[in-house]
């Protein structure tokens, strides 16, 4: 007999305690259930990578063409139902429909970039030894490493953890997907229409619950974890995966900066800022945050933001241009963040604490805000932008290098953008544009300091994957013996002579 339900409610997330527990993925405008998934405990997450291993071995012996031919079948389903997903992903986390289908759009051209370029950047090469291994031949390739734990996040859950699981397959790898509490179904979405073109093997498997599910994950001897969240989690990620020495790949937290320059184009500027600050409702981890101005424009740039951002609204309805918290925590971060700002001196020139809701939180603009302010210090992670005038862009960079954080940036300027894109410190910077780094798949993505370590995308993101493998081998006779106890002094004395001769 089946014991009574006993439902709770977990940061969000409705969790049913029955024979089989259970967990309720919500709609965030609603509260509406979307799906009930089972909560997968640590003995069935070291089943489920089982099976992946032996479906591994078959993956890695397919030749890259062959595993190009399976990865470009998967695109094509995707593609064809990619309505379907967009509104799986909107019912999901909130955000526009449209949204959802430009992350699915953006995502598919990494897919084929990933399958299409994985021999060209892992296949093997040889290597020509200099001159003192004359008689040497050698060869490196990367080869997989077997079987990749993935932990995706909620805010882009097609787009971000589809950047580390088409990257691990088309290097070889088996997957196993953990996708956040918030967006399983989406996940499974995934999961489900790869094994519509991969039958044979359990190349990529789903394993759904809480945070245990993903700690077990951690801790089921997968031979890698990539995992994409908050900065804190991702500390959880690396204590739980130190116990089996599993190397981890971190894409953590952001507090991304803009910089507009003194000879920037002010309405690309302003329009760029609006969108990456408020767009997903400023659920992005390369969200811009914080705005630095050069005292000349700093005006007129702000009126152009201001006036953008008050055309904005956030709503349930298909008319809003951004959606509701996907997590229901979060509007509270965001006022907690908003409060301390206007304690400490900064001002409201849009929104304020009133913008807050218990799932909407309306666009925001806050100015003079104190460096030490959490808006400034912290992941906010909702529609807010703090926006600074500086003197100079020396001035600018100093700031915005003081943080913590260092994933993504833009800077704005026509004559130094390169410049003073460089001296940021962050893992990937765009000029006069924003997000668009992460839609290119030849630029690696990731970050530096409290945004974590490793890359998505382009070869590192194929490489990240992969171990190389070094081969060398004897082509010639050897001219002179070294590695035996034969060797002679006159050898010896004719390798000092020439080792002179080359490096002295």
């Amino acid at each position: 007999m089946t014991p009574p339900a006993v439902t709770e409610d977990l940061q969000g997330v409705t969790v049913t305690s029955t024979a089989v527990a259970t967990f309720d993925s919500l709609d965030p405008a609603t509260g509406d259930v979307v799906g009930t998934h089972p909560i997968l405990d640590a003995e069935q997450v070291n089943e489920t990578v089982a099976r992946a291993r032996e479906a591994a071995r078959w993956w890695a012996e397919l030749s890259f063409d062959e595993r190009g031919e399976r990865l470009k079948k998967w695109r094509g389903v995707i593609a064809r139902r990619m309505a379907q997903l967009a509104e799986l992903s909107h019912a999901e986390t909130g955000k526009p429909t449209a949204d959802a289908q430009l992350e699915i759009v953006m995502m598919l051209d990494h897919l084929a970039w990933a399958a299409g370029n994985a021999r060209k950047v892992l296949g093997r090469k040889s290597i020509t030894p200099g001159l003192m291994a004359a008689d040497l031949g050698a060869s490196v390739e990367y080869l997989p490493l077997g079987v990749i734990g993935v932990i995706g996040p909620w805010n882009f859950p097609v787009f971000t953890p589809m950047g580390s699981i088409g990257y691990a397959l088309a290097a070889g790898n088996a997957v196993v997907f953990k996708p956040s509490e918030f967006t399983p179904g989406v996940g499974k979405w995934l999961v489900d229409s790869f094994a519509q073109v991969v039958p044979e093997h359990s190349v990529l498997q789903l394993v759904t619950g809480l945070g245990e599910t993903g700690a077990a994950l951690c801790r089921s001897g997968v031979d890698k974890v990539a995992f994409t969240g908050s900065t804190e989690t991702g500390k959880k990620v690396m204590r739980a995966c130190a116990d089996t020495l599993t190397p981890v790949l971190i894409e953590a937290g952001g507090k991304d900066v803009l910089l507009v320059d003194a000879d920037a184009d002010l309405d690309a500027a302003a329009e760029a800022a609006v969108w990456g600050g408020l767009s997903n409702a400023g659920q992005a981890c390369i969200g811009t945050e914080r705005v630095y101005v050069h005292e000349q424009v700093y005006e007129a740039f702000l009126a152009k933001l201001t006036a953008l951002t008050k055309t904005l609204r956030a709503g349930a309805d298909p008319d809003a241009q951004l959606g509701p918290m996907t997590m229901p925590s979060q509007p509270g971060v965001v006022a907690r963040h908003i409060a301390d700002a206007l304690a400490k001196g900064a001002r409201a020139v849009v929104g304020g604490p009133e913008a807050v809701g218990e799932r909407l939180v309306q666009p925001t603009v806050l100015v003079d805000v104190p460096e030490d302010s959490l808006a400034m210090t912290e992941e906010t992670f909702g529609p807010t932008l703090a926006v600074n005038k500086v003197r100079s862009m020396d001035e600018a960079v100093e700031r915005a290098n003081a943080s913590r954080y260092g994933l993504g940036s833009a800077v704005f300027s026509k004559r130094r953008g390169e410049e003073l894109a460089r001296r940021i410190r962050s893992g990937m910077t765009g000029v006069n544009l924003v997000y668009l780094f992460a839609a290119l798949p030849e630029l690696p993505f990731g970050g530096v300091g409290d945004s974590g370590f490793g890359r998505i995308h382009g070869p590192d993101g194929l490489k990240e994957f992969t171990y190389a493998k070094s081969v060398a081998r004897r082509r010639l006779p050897a001219v002179m013996a070294l590695t035996t106890f034969a060797r002679t002094a006159k050898v010896d004395k004719l390798l000092a002579t020439l080792t002179v001769l080359r490096h002295g």
